[in-house]
């Protein structure tokens, strides 16, 4: 059977191919945003598979708990506080490149990158 962690990391690498494709090579902006997402998903899977221990606990000290044991047993906090405070950035981040993304479809009507590109190119010849 898998190890849970090679499997995490092999659907981090998985996410992070994804989201690099589309935010490359797709043309819609929206679905660059999209793959954007992936990327952000795939490093905090990441994250949180660096602090897996196996047979780890809650790191919760708690009264009558032996202080070896609870240091060789409990699992990494830090990752953990870093994804969630990575997963709230990216979120409000995520809001307001999808506003862009609807500022930039009422100025150019489309949300193929390569046509704003274009439109905005042959503005900039005629001024």
């Amino acid at each position: 059977m898998l190890d849970l962690q090679l499997a995490s990391l092999f659907t981090v690498g998985f996410l992070i191919v994804i989201g690099l494709f589309s935010a490359i090579f797709i043309d819609n902006v929206i679905k660059k945003l999209m793959g954007i997402a992936f990327i952000e998903e795939g490093v905090n899977l990441f994250i949180v598979t660096l602090g897996y221990k196996e047979g780890g606990i809650v790191p919760i000290y708690l009264p009558g708990m032996d202080a070896n044991w609870f240091s060789s047993t409990a699992a990494y906090p830090l990752p953990y506080g870093l994804v969630l405070t990575s997963i709230v950035i990216g979120a409000s981040t995520l809001a307001v490149m999808l506003a862009l993304t609807m500022v930039l479809y009422k100025k150019y009507g489309t949300l193929s990158a390569s046509k704003m590109l274009a439109s905005r190119e042959e503005s900039e010849l005629n001024e």
